[in-house]
């Protein structure tokens, strides 16, 4: 039978990279990179301190590249897909800076989280500019359908968050349940992302059909793997303390299957410990020991697998380019990642 890879086997087998997409938008990139430090300006000097502060901070800025990408997969000539891939990159930042707030989050890539620095009002205020800034260029491309898209998806992921928040502590929470959480904080920009620019290119319904589906499946399997690095993964690579999800109570798939696998005892644990009813670090070793056990890592990275094998599968009918090529290579990087 068999053998699993674990999280760092697989990454160092497949030696997945970004190469490929940087490579092809580089270009396009480079100008979305030059927008990004110009709307972060302000004259108030506190807003361009703390959002300069996250956005320089090392993000591989997968989803800007994916709308780059897809516009020019879709032969698109212009400017717009540069301003909609800025408003991604901004409505991107605005979540974190507004999640690291409701986590009460200490780190964020590696670094202090912003909150930390300038406090919740700051991070909060700040992420407010940025989503702001993102809807004036959204605006300024003057596509009513992409804008819908976009604005679409700021909503969903606010829904998500909220969803999210009153999951917490639940464990009663399913998968289903779960999934539609994912589906709507990380899966639904990733979606729109990719979609916008094929609709500013004129795309047709079916390409642009396999372009959503690609996003939406990549970005679910995107956040599976985050889940499953938060307990598995590398602390260092990730720039963050492993564990970040279960002091915080958040239900995510590996506690879900470990919760629901194991015997009565185990469930004791984990309702103690998602409540936070005992000593962390103690807790968090004990939840590791019991997600080994009942495989829950291992079969979370294998949901991720299996939504990468859709996002496969959205693409298979369009044209063969580097461009796709690409942005098959991105779902081989999304799973095997170790940041």
């Amino acid at each position: 039978m068999g053998r699993v890879l674990t999280l760092e086997e697989s990454r160092r087998r497949q030696g997945t990279s970004l190469d490929a997409i940087s490579d092809l938008v580089a270009p396009g990139m480079q100008r979305v990179n030059e927008l990004i430090l110009a709307r972060a300006g302000s004259d108030v000097a506190l807003i361009p301190e703390v959002a300069t502060h996250l956005i320089s901070s090392g993000g591989k800025r997968i989803r800007p590249m994916l709308t780059i990408a897809a516009a020019d997969m879709c032969g698109y000539r212009g400017e717009g897909h540069v301003r909609l891939a800025a408003s991604v990159e901004f409505m991107h930042t605005a979540t974190l800076l507004h999640d690291d707030v409701v986590d009460e989050s200490e780190m964020r890539r590696g670094k202090s989280a912003a909150r930390v620095l300038w406090g919740n009002s700051a991070s909060v205020l700040v992420g407010d500019f940025l989503l702001g800034q993102a809807f004036r260029m959204m605006v300024e491309v003057g596509s009513l359908e992409a804008l819908d898209i976009l604005s679409r998806a700021a909503a969903i992921i606010a829904e998500g968050e909220v969803m999210q928040l009153t999951a917490a502590k639940n464990l009663a929470t399913t998968e289903d349940e779960y999934l539609a959480v994912i589906r709507a904080k990380t899966a639904s920009l990733f979606s729109a992302a990719v979609e916008v620019g094929p609709v500013i290119a004129g795309a047709s319904k079916a390409e642009r059909a396999a372009f959503r589906s690609y996003g939406v499946n990549l970005g679910l399997a995107f956040q599976l793997i985050d889940d499953a690095l938060d307990y598995g993964g590398n602390p260092d690579r990730l720039g963050k303390d492993l564990g970040g999800d279960l002091r915080e109570g958040k239900i995510t798939l590996p506690l879900l299957l470990a919760y629901r696998r194991g015997p009565d005892a185990d469930r004791a644990f984990w309702e103690r410990a998602v409540e936070g009813r005992g000593d962390r670090e103690e807790d968090f070793a004990h939840a590791l020991h019991l997600m080994r056990a009942q495989r829950a890592i291992e079969d979370t990275v294998e949901r991720a697998r299996h939504f990468g094998a859709v996002a496969r599968d959205a693409l298979a009918p369009l044209h063969d380019s580097a461009h796709k090529t690409a942005l098959l290579e991105v779902i081989d990087f999304c799973i095997a990642r170790s940041t």
